[in-house]
């Protein structure tokens, strides 16, 4: 029926619930962690393969372990899956691959984890499944009928393949600019870039600092004036777009991070993305509207004809099959409280942030909470959490 109780389960073997169980395990307490693939950091496995961290080597490491002094400023997508591997195996982490976590309910006891390996009951769960878990693919109008290829980002893996090809990039993040200059480099005939909402543009380097150390201590000032400054950074180091499509948003990032209460993160780019752009090699569009047989209308009114289509349209937690009946997530899919204490009686996430430098501190909150409780002998829930209408997550 059920397996026998857990102190502590943690579902997500990514950089997240690793850094959780790390922390548990230095306090002293047992864990262990579900992950659903055949090893740690298994959805950065699956990433393209130009990809680097845009958080350098000393905001990207978990705890004060440090990087491999062979590894770059900003860790590759290898480097970054090595070290999750080496970081799991120096902390001994507890990880049961292969198990699918479906659905999470109250119980006598602790948490009742509906799982593919069967039901597990837990007085403390910790949900780490990240903040970019499902892809997201725009349905577009006529998105059945394209007769191109079509595929998300997270299914793109190099260039290759597209030697030759026209090819239109959805969205203004990074991965979608990383993408197009991995196709303008690699060899496709000709590559745009759909842009629907102006991005925040940041520079991957200042002259010579790693551009995210800045981006943190900009964090800390009046966030008028964080925004002044970037502006000028911007013209400085990026220069004008406007020519080529790329215009400053009306709000800065730091004054609607501080409008939306929580992390907004800026378009990371480095110089080859710029020069592609100055050069035309990436060409900036309107936004796609729908797609027919044979192309895409865009938002200007323009047709495209591309041989591909590729969606950087980001992700979706993933989390309300999952939790989305106890009443816990926002119309967007992802938790009201996270990152330490509980979002119900002995029910935690970590890690839904979208930088990698707060997955450490985060864990270490949550452990801490957690040590606290089960020393405390805090009560598990005792009766079912609020449920809300389930159109609300459908």
């Amino acid at each position: 029926m059920t397996a026998a109780h857990e102190p502590v389960l943690v579902i997500g073997a990514g950089a997240a619930g690793l850094a959780v169980a790390a922390e548990l395990r230095r306090l002293g307490v047992g864990s262990e962690i579900l992950e659903r693939g055949t090893a740690v950091g298994s959805s950065w496995r699956g990433h393209y393969d130009r990809l680097s961290l845009n958080t350098c080597r000393w905001f990207s490491k978990l705890s004060r372990e440090p990087f491999p002094r062979d590894v770059g400023v900003f860790p590759t997508r290898d480097e970054w899956v090595r070290y999750l591997e080496s970081y799991a195996e120096r902390h001994q982490a507890r990880v049961r691959y292969g198990v699918r976590v479906d659905r999470i309910d109250p119980c006598a006891g602790g948490w009742r984890l509906a799982t593919s390996g069967g039901d597990r009951v837990a007085r403390q769960v910790v949900v780490s499944t990240g903040f970019q878990h499902t892809p997201r693919l725009p349905d577009w109008p006529g998105r059945q009928a394209f007769r191109g290829r079509l595929l998300h980002a997270s299914g793109y893996r190099s260039a290759r393949g597209f030697a030759g090809a026209d090819v239109l990039v959805a969205g203004a993040g990074c991965s979608a600019m990383d993408i197009a200059c991995d196709l303008a480099a690699g060899g496709a005939a000709r590559v745009r870039l759909a842009v629907r909402t102006q991005p925040n543009l940041w520079p991957r380097r200042m002259l010579g600092i790693p551009g995210d150390l800045v981006l943190t201590a900009f964090f800390r000032l009046p966030a008028r004036r964080a925004d002044q400054l970037a502006a000028i950074l911007r013209r400085a180091l990026i220069g004008d777009l406007s020519r080529q499509g790329l215009t400053p948003p009306p709000e800065g990032n730091f004054t609607r991070t501080a409008r939306l209460g929580s992390g907004q993160s800026p378009t990371i780019i480095g110089r080859p993305v710029i020069r592609a752009i100055r050069a035309g090699q990436i060409e900036i569009v309107a936004a796609i509207e729908d797609l027919t047989a044979h192309g895409a209308h865009l938002a200007d009114g323009t047709i495209a004809q591309p041989d591909a289509v590729i969606a950087a349209t980001g992700y979706t937690t993933g989390l309300p099959p999952i939790v989305g009946h106890l009443g816990l997530l926002d119309d967007q899919g992802r938790p009201h409280v996270y990152g330490g204490p509980p979002a119900a009686p002995g029910l935690r996430f970590s890690g839904y942030v979208s930088n990698i430098n707060n997955l450490y501190h985060e864990g270490r909150k949550t452990a801490e909470h957690i040590a606290r409780e089960l020393a405390n002998h805090t009560p598990p829930p005792a009766a079912p959490v609020a449920t809300p209408p389930a159109a609300a997550y459908r």
